[in-house]
């Protein structure tokens, strides 16, 4: 007999094992395993009674918020599938995305309301429109009384559990589908690759609609018996006291989250004893920020993954910390990586730059509704281009130098971005730093950084490449320096190169 592995399942089987055991801490209240699980199947009640049922889609937004895990595994219980959507979207963006995956039930939070409320004529599909609270305006509470479900629905390994629209941070997102196998495998990978504890305290402050938010650390927490405190949304100085008295010990980030952490001003004071682990993800990390940590007596151990792998790929082990400061460590028992040429051959030379492809039972089953994406994304082999630029070392450990799209030619020379922010980002005067090539009619594309400086900062471009030329030959120092006093970033703190490519273009 083959187990059931759907999301449901999972955590009715922990809640049985550990139903006394604190799961979630939020804003002063927290629920037991035993007590989760009964809002879980409360509110599946709800959603069945107003017609969820295998295949349905229930999109879900808002902030972080215990609703929205809630809403995920009530969903998984009635084997439909659940679509976090970004909170930061417009409504045009937000009624493309829900008219996309034909979702039937919306559930948003009190303060997302009107950016719906101002498209509910475009969503063809919504059938109930629900709402966290007390009902309003035709918006459903997700509270009102309802038969609880005695079970949940056995699913196909292979059917979606999340429709999970890819940031966006090249245009328009696509809907990758994640199967209740592509969580299970991804967190079977991660418990093989770095111990998550029974004892785990983790810190979720990364939005839960970005696959790093949600199944980096806290789905496989509550697999493992842990406890997630969960924050609506990231700041600095909460996330640094919620570490000292909930006794934290893990918690997923982007690089902009552990940098404004460092630069807090109660970073030197916090008390950091409790954290064994901090994981990077979504970027290349900058040297310097890891050194930080480092002085601080805490590793930040640099993960890669993508939405459409659930997201891991590889893991820094822990023995490598601090001999291999950068990077982004080696594939887990069930994934494979290669690294292929821009004529598709296989890379095996140590050092040598290529795309990096992935193949595992944690791979999305494709794109929802784009049949040529998923195709050009998946080979005939199963194997999924990730669109990012790296090289393996001679121990195999994987060094993400950036985006295929983000490489600049200039003169012939590849120059890797991210290679060009980690020394310009040590310069005193800089707070962030992105590096872009921009039309350039002698060199084909020029380096170009925009920088936000500190306060009373000065910064010009011969200042800033007298900086580095220590340490980047010529041809990779910028020949432009734009300040902003902030760059552009998604909600899960990628910076939107794009967007600053169109802005500079024409200067």
């Amino acid at each position: 007999m083959t187990p059931d592995i759907g999301l449901g399942n999972w955590i009715a089987q922990r809640a049985r094992r550990a139903a006394t055991r604190k799961a979630l801490i939020f804003e002063g209240r927290t629920w037991t395993y035993a007590e989760l699980m009964r809002d879980i199947d409360q509110l599946a009640g709800l959603l069945r009674a107003r017609g969820v049922e295998r295949g349905t889609r229930v999109a879900f937004l808002g902030l972080n918020q215990p609703t929205f895990l809630i809403g995920l595994f009530a969903t998984a219980r009635l084997g439909a599938a659940f679509v976090p959507l970004n909170f930061r979207l417009t409504g045009p963006e937000l009624s493309l995305i829900v008219n996309d995956c034909g979702a039937q039930v919306l559930i948003a939070d009190a303060a997302h309301r009107p950016v719906i409320d101002s498209v509910r004529g475009e969503l063809a599909t919504v059938r109930e429109f629900m709402t966290v609270g007390d009902a309003v305006d035709g918006w459903r509470s997700v509270e009102e009384a309802a038969e609880p479900i005695a079970e949940g629905v056995t699913v196909d390994p292979d059917d979606p559990a999340i429709l999970m629209y890819t940031s966006g941070t090249t245009g328009r997102p696509k809907g990758a589908m994640l199967t209740h196998s592509n969580l299970w495998w991804n967190n079977v990978n991660a418990i093989f690759n770095f111990d998550i504890l029974q004892s785990d305290v983790t810190l979720v402050v990364a939005p839960l609609f970005h696959i790093g938010g949600l199944n980096v650390t806290t789905l496989i927490t509550w697999q493992k018996g842990g406890t997630v405190v969960l924050h609506r949304s990231f700041d600095p100085g909460e996330a640094l006291r919620a570490m000292a008295e909930f006794r934290i010990t893990t918690m997923f980030g982007v690089p902009a989250m552990f940098q404004f952490m460092a630069q807090h001003p109660d970073f030197a004071t916090s008390d950091l004893s409790s954290v064994r682990m901090l994981v990077c993800g979504g970027a290349p990390c900058p040297l310097p920020l890891l050194e930080t940590y480092a002085q601080r007596g805490i590793d930040v151990q640099q993960g890669y993954g993508l939405t459409e792998t659930a997201p891991m790929v590889t893991f820094l082990d822990p023995q490598y910390a601090t001999s291999k400061i950068g990077s982004s460590g080696t594939t887990p028992l069930f994934t494979e990586v290669r690294l292929i040429d821009g004529q598709g051959k296989t890379i095996t030379q140590p050092g040598e730059r290529g795309e990096v492809l992935v193949r595992g039972p944690n791979v999305t089953a494709g794109y929802w509704n784009m049949p040529e994406a998923t195709a050009a994304a998946i080979d005939a082999d199963g194997w999924f281009h990730t669109g990012d630029v790296a090289y393996e070392d001679e121990d195999g450990c994987l060094y993400i130098c950036d985006r295929v799209k983000d490489m600049i030619i200039s003169g012939g020379e590849n120059v890797y971005p991210a290679e060009v922010e980690s020394v310009l980002f040590r310069h005193p005067a800089v707070t962030e730093v992105a590096v872009i090539g921009l039309p350039d009619p002698k060199w084909g594309e020029t380096v170009a950084a925009i920088v936000a400086l500190k306060p009373d900062a000065k910064l010009d471009i011969e200042e800033l490449r007298a900086f580095a030329e220590s340490d980047l030959a010529r041809y990779k120092l910028p020949r432009r320096l734009e300040v902003v006093d902030a760059l552009p970033r998604n909600a899960t703190g990628k910076i939107l190169k794009y967007e600053l490519r169109k802005t500079f273009a024409g200067g």
